[in-house]
């Protein structure tokens, strides 16, 4: 595949998870699951989704692995 059809793939892709997270169904777990870094002081709060940035790793990984072949 070229180089050209490849980013106009990923620039599709990108847009549709894009309108998916803005207007598609609040998934409730997401960004909540155990491993998920938060802290919250005073007036200071720190956020890291550790565990939900691997599983949609896995997950992205596994979709472009199917739609490759």
């Amino acid at each position: 595949m070229d180089t050209g059809k490849l980013f106009i793939i990923l620039g599709v892709v990108i847009a549709l998870v894009g309108l998916f997270m803005s207007y598609g169904p609040q998934i409730p777990f997401l960004g909540k699951l155990p491993g998920d870094i938060y802290f919250k002081r005073d007036n200071f709060s720190f956020y890291f989704p550790i565990t939900t940035s691997i599983l949609v790793s896995i997950l992205l990984t596994l979709l472009f692995r199917i739609f490759s072949k």
